[in-house]
């Protein structure tokens, strides 16, 4: 794609926004470009997605302001509703994503990163939703995933201020999972993306399901959420092998394989 390129590795596959001169800004060109890689996703195939951005500046600056700056009320919504389509979709998307965040991660470029399942950053990264200092509010999702991952007021603090924040302080409110060296981030990023791809799929994506819906509801119907979504797992052939596989280990030791999940 024009802005985006799409490399698989095996069980997993690489992401990348590359827009390096703009710092990896988005605008509705990028935006299409992303919704175009995710329809060509081999979901049967692929086991986990890793996003990021080209160069070592710049994992996603923001929007593209240039482009922001005469938009209408309508289109402005309109924009807002684009790239909220597309974050959510990223966001619930059936195989995790991990964001390996290099450099920059403003505005649009903390607010995907929110969608994502599992933050890596580097060290040098850092992240901040400026909006409120161009007259603006977050417009992809910021004031509530934000909210969602570090709480409310810690939330409003960032948002209010429009202040940055380095990697170590998004690893101490929770924003970020893991702090690496910019040289370790794509390194680290494909090591745990390939030790979700080395479980059985289909229960990794019903641990996604169950999470996300759980979240948005009181716990009474969370707990119905995961009893369904736990029950549909019985009668695989990933479940069985793997089960008959835990018993083997108990019996005979030396009968104990590597289980080739076959996503069925």
């Amino acid at each position: 794609m024009g802005f985006v390129d799409y490399e698989v590795k095996g069980k997993i596959a690489v992401i990348t926004i590359n827009r390096p001169k703009a710092l990896n800004a988005l605008n509705a060109e990028v935006l299409d470009d992303l919704s175009a890689v995710l329809d060509q996703v081999d979901q049967n195939e692929i086991r986990c997605l890793i996003l990021t951005g080209a160069g070592e500046k710049s994992f996603v600056a923001g929007a593209d302001i240039g482009s922001m700056s005469t938009m209408t009320k309508s289109e402005g919504e309109a924009f807002g509703k684009k790239g909220n389509d597309l974050f959510r979709r990223l966001e619930t998307f059936p195989i995790p994503v991990i964001a390996a965040i290099n450099g920059f991660a403003l505005g649009g470029g903390c607010e995907i990163s929110m969608s994502c399942d599992i933050r890596i950053a580097a060290e040098s990264a850092l992240f901040g939703q400026p909006e409120v200092g161009l007259g603006i509010t977050p417009g992809f999702g910021g004031t509530q995933r934000l909210a969602r991952l570090v709480g409310a007021g810690m939330a409003k603090q960032i948002i209010y201020t429009a202040k940055n924040i380095k990697a170590d302080e998004a690893l101490r409110i929770g924003l970020v999972n893991k702090v690496v060296p910019l040289e370790e981030l794509l390194p680290a990023a494909e090591k745990m993306a390939n030790q979700i791809a080395a479980q059985a799929p289909i229960a990794v994506r019903a641990c996604k399901k169950a999470i996300n819906e759980g979240l948005q509801v009181d716990m009474d119907k969370a707990i119905v959420i995961e009893e369904k979504i736990f029950g549909d797992c019985f009668e695989t052939e990933d479940q069985q092998e793997a089960m008959k596989n835990f018993c083997r280990k108990k019996d005979d030791p030396e009968k104990v394989k590597v289980v080739d999940f076959k996503n069925k």
